[in-house]
């Protein structure tokens, strides 16, 4: 079954004494811990002692509290042993149970308890306040959100600090830095399956994002085919994933890609996209997208467009995007169904030109417009990069961060497991937000995803190292050996590759410098450092070779496994050829050597010959598996030894 992000939890509850019984209503505990909590919130402080919920609370709801949100608070009570839920309207003078008060900061009630709690109302969109005490002979745990998406965020909150039977005294103010946070699945390649894409959203509310952009560029219904109904029955597949997208909270945006063949002078055409949206829109999609990146600008797809616009050239293509999306926007806003997003063809970098430039005079100032950065898949972005991607498009812009994407040339044979980095802490007042553009690898995908949604939340309290290894928390289940496990499997896979030669994050930085301390070490005549460096290498085999079959037998999230089954069927075969180089590089028996030398590199060339699986990712090619560090030891230890031409 899917495993709830709770178990991010790092800090437990600290349990000093025994608990005062209280008859069942709340109990005191001793002083607790800072809980872990992700994406980090704004602000948090600790106000006494952990408490015991007990075994009854009384459910106190106030302004809108939708039915997933009410459920969610449920399923966390009865988690921490809660078996009787009582509901009430208002709170006694006099608490003699758990009182839990869930609403919208405009109910009178919220704002009551809010003051005896001793917690500020919100006042961000999203935003949400939690505070929770001991209180009389019970305790009272108030979740006041500025509106239901924030009441939302609130309840998942709660379900992330709840530790066993009890939960820290706290006042948690909290609200996101950026408005937009999420997905776009704009990957080329094998489409995620339906399934795959409920999970998906579910897991992105877990984390409180709010978007999730359907645009996979390999469906024919949104790209080859845009001007054809979808099928009745697939229809009604992505009206099921809509309304599990709206019951958590996540904004559904249908996304179109006529770019190719688009004649943007052909009023058929144009009629063409409102069809196609009003269709999403019987099924409850109320957020659109045209995606007119990956095209030709510099020739038009019609003669009609030449004498509506002139000769082709990236102005006059933008005048004629422009004017259709500046339709499209017009719907939207008679329909009240907000703002259009776009993806331009000139998504990269942040230079002017006179396509940028002329897109953001012409095209309504509600068009939200996409940007990848400095480049397609850039090696960093600064606050100063949004602020010319501001000045280039003439409004903020929405990032579609290609990471962990693994459709391009550079990253074939990889999983990009790397934590989210190198994107400056300050974004958030350049930028309309973050969309994610996950691998072909849904599961796998996870890690990154979350450094992604935790930085768009809070980008100046985000922590990138502490975030990677709750995402491996998270996969584990909470379980230490496969959270370590997962690490070392990761670190495998830490190169983030770009669309040049130099990747943004560096390959394997754990098992690099165990290797680099044995090279320094076996240069030197230290006989005590050699053998510490060998020591941890050839631990740090061992364990390598061992992370699979940990990985596989703990690893609790449905997909994981699957996915990256190549990968971990490599890892090991790569452990034990590490393993085997130590061993020759340690032994004294120079006839021993050559043998262990010759035995590891059989089992690397056999590591190596592992492929993608067919089909799962677009470019398919051989494993890769900490490459260029790896096999690079490997091939050159039998060098950093003198073996006798006897013993070779």
């Amino acid at each position: 079954m899917r495993m709830s992000l709770s178990l991010f939890r790092s800090s437990a509850l600290v349990c000093v004494g025994a608990a005062l019984a209280l008859s069942g209503a709340a109990q005191a505990a001793p002083l607790s811990s800072a809980p872990a909590i992700f994406p980090a919130p704004a602000s948090l402080t600790l106000t006494g002692s952990a408490i015991g919920l007990g075994k009854t609370a009384v459910l106190v709801r106030a302004g809108a509290v939708d039915a997933e949100t009410e459920a969610l608070v449920r399923r966390v009570l009865a988690a921490a042993g809660v078996e009787t839920i009582r509901t009430a309207t208002k709170l006694p003078a006099r608490l003699d149970a758990s009182y839990v008060v869930i609403g919208t900061a405009d109910a009178d009630v919220i704002k009551a308890a809010a003051g005896r709690a001793g917690a500020a109302l919100p006042t961000d969109y999203e935003g949400y306040s939690l505070a929770s005490k001991a209180a009389d002979g019970g305790a009272l745990i108030v979740l006041a959100g500025k509106d239901a998406d924030g009441l939302y965020h609130a309840a998942h909150t709660l379900r992330q600090i709840a530790s066993g039977d009890h939960i820290p005294a706290v006042t948690i103010a909290d609200h996101p830095a950026m408005p937009v946070r999420g997905t776009i699945e704009g990957f080329y390649g094998k489409p995620w399956s339906m399934a795959e894409r409920a999970e998906h959203i579910e897991f992105l509310a877990e984390l409180k994002a709010n978007t999730y952009i359907y645009s996979p560029k390999d469906e024919v219904y949104a790209r080859d085919k845009w001007r054809e109904a979808y099928p009745a029955e697939t229809l009604k597949q992505l009206g099921v994933l809509v309304e599990a997208a709206n019951r958590h909270h996540i904004n559904f945006v249908y996304a179109i890609s006529p770019g190719p063949s688009i004649c943007y002078s052909d009023p058929a055409d144009l009629e063409a996209i409102r069809s196609k949206f009003a269709a999403l829109r019987t099924i409850g999609v109320r957020s659109f997208y045209v995606a007119l990146d990956d095209i030709e600008y510099t020739k038009w797809n019609c003669a009609g467009d030449e004498a509506a616009f002139g000769q082709s050239n990236e102005t006059a293509a933008a005048r004629a995007q422009a004017k259709v999306l500046n339709a499209v926007q017009a719907d939207l806003a008679k329909d009240g169904h907000g703002s259009l997003i776009m993806v331009p063809t000139e998504y990269y970098n942040a230079t002017v030109s006179p396509y940028k430039t002329t897109l953001g005079k012409e095209l309504d100032p509600r068009v939200v417009i996409q940007w990848t950065g400095t480049d397609t898949v850039p090696a960093a972005i600064s606050v100063a990069d949004a602020r010319n991607a501001t000045k280039a498009f003439g409004r903020k812009t929405l990032l579609w961060d290609n990471y962990p994407v693994n459709d391009y040339n550079e990253s074939a044979g990889r999983l990009l497991l790397a934590p989210y980095a190198r994107r400056e802490a300050g974004l958030s007042t350049e930028l309309a937000g973050i969309v994610s553009n996950p691998m072909n690898q849904e599961v796998a995908s996870r890690p990154a995803v979350m450094g992604v949604i935790a930085f768009a939340w809070n980008d100046t309290g985000y922590d990138a190292e502490r975030t990677w290894r709750a995402s491996a928390r998270y996969l584990a289940g909470g379980d230490a050996q496969t959270t370590e496990a997962l690490l070392v499997f990761f670190d495998t896979q830490h190169l983030a590759p770009t669309f040049g030669n130099q990747p943004w994050q560096p390959q394997a930085p754990r098992l690099r410098a165990l290797t680099n301390r044995v090279r320094d070490a076996l240069a030197t005549d230290d006989a005590t450092e050699r053998a510490a460096a060998l020591a941890a290498l050839g631990q740090a085999a061992d364990d390598l070779a061992a992370a699979p079959d940990r990985i596989r037998a703990g690893v609790v999230v449905p997909g994981f496994v699957t996915e990256a089954q190549p990968w971990l069927d490599a890892t090991a075969l790569w452990g034990r050829a590490l393993r085997l180089t130590v061993d020759g590089l340690r032994t004294e028996d120079a006839s021993t050597a050559p043998r262990l030398f010759a035995e590891a590199k059989r089992l690397a060339d056999e590591a190596a010959k592992f492929q993608t699986i067919p089909g799962a990712t677009r470019p398919m090619g051989p494993i890769k598996i900490a490459d260029g560090v790896l096999d690079t030891f490997i091939h050159d230890a039998p060098g950093l030894v003198y073996l006798p031409a006897s013993a070779k």
